[in-house]
C-alpha cells in the first residue's frame, strides 16, 4: 500500500508520528507536507496529495491542517477525490464504509495525536460497503472540478 500525506505547519508534529506508524507497518509513504512549523499555505501541500490519489500513484491520502477544513476543501476540488474531515473514529469508519473516502482530513488542533493514529488505523482497515452507497457516490459530480 502507498499513502500520500500532506500537511501545513499546524500538522507537522502529527505528520511525523503518522509517517512513523505507517512505515513501521510496512506502508510506503509519499510525503508532500512541510517538515517545519513556520507558517505555510496548506494548498501547496494538499494539491500534490490529491493529485497522487487521483492519478493512482497513491492508494489513499492523509491530509492534516489546524481545522482540517481548508485541507479537505482543497482536496475535494480534484476529480475522483472524496476527502472526509473526521474528528472521531466513528466518522472515519463511516466515511470509508458509506462514502468511499479516499483521503482522510485530520484537524490537528482539535484531536489528540493518539486519536489521529487511531483514525489512520481505522481509515486503512475499513472497506467501502458498496451496494446502496455506490449509487450515491455515482451522483457526486466530478466534471466541474
Amino acid at each position: 500500500m502507498n499513502i500520500a500525506i500532506g500537511n501545513d505547519h499546524a500538522g507537522t508534529s502529527y505528520k511525523f508520528e503518522i509517517v512513523k506508524y505507517l512505515k513501521d507497518n510496512g506502508i510506503e509513504v509519499m510525503n508532500f507536507g512541510t517538515d517545519k512549523e513556520e507558517s505555510m499555505d496548506y494548498p501547496d501541500a494538499i494539491h500534490p496529495v490529491a493529485e497522487a490519489v487521483e492519478s493512482g500513484k497513491a492508494d489513499l491520502g492523509i491530509i492534516i491542517c489546524g481545522s482540517g477544513n481548508g485541507a479537505a476543501m482543497t482536496a475535494n476540488h480534484h476529480k475522483k477525490i472524496r476527502a472526509a474531515l473526521c474528528w472521531n473514529d466513528e466518522l472515519v469508519a463511516l466515511a470509508r464504509q458509506h462514502n468511499d473516502a479516499n483521503i482522510l482530513s485530520i484537524p490537528a488542533r482539535f484531536v489528540s495525536l493518539e486519536d489521529s493514529i487511531q483514525f489512520v488505523k481505522t481509515f486503512l482497515n475499513t472497506d467501502f460497503e458498496g451496494g446502496r452507497h455506490q449509487k450515491r457516490i455515482d451522483k457526486i459530480p466530478t466534471d466541474n472540478c
